[in-house]
């Protein structure tokens, strides 16, 4: 799928990971990133810092295709439900962080697709 670099924004979030696992001994805090068409608000890439592939790609898996303009209550749910891993609660709180940062910038940015 070919997108136009105006249509496509950057969102970042960070939390701190819980005592005990890989991923806190490698990064202390978990980073989220995607990667959102601003047109129709659907994450076209995600990543994230979890300790092993099949970790990362897991969540990326969750993330990618979900669409923004729907409330984030969905992804959140998704996550509670699908990923069963120590990082969730770290993993929600990013997710809820880069929420807000995509309502700033929709609030800051014409959208026609989502106005």
């Amino acid at each position: 799928m070919a997108f136009s670099e105006q249509e496509l924004v950057f969102f970042s979030g960070y939390a701190k990971l819980p005592l005990g696992i890989t991923a806190t001994e490698m990064y202390r805090v978990i980073g989220v990133v995607v990667v959102v068409d601003v047109e129709t608000g659907t994450i076209v890439e995600a990543d994230c810092t979890l300790a092993t592939e099949t970790g990362r790609n897991f969540i990326r898996n969750i993330i990618a295709g979900f669409s923004m303009a729907k409330g984030i209550e969905p992804l959140l749910q998704a996550i509670d439900t699908r990923y069963q891993g120590s990082a969730k609660k770290a993993i929600i709180t990013t997710l809820k962080i880069i929420y807000d940062k995509y309502k700033s910038y929709r609030e800051g940015h014409t959208v026609s697709a989502l106005d």
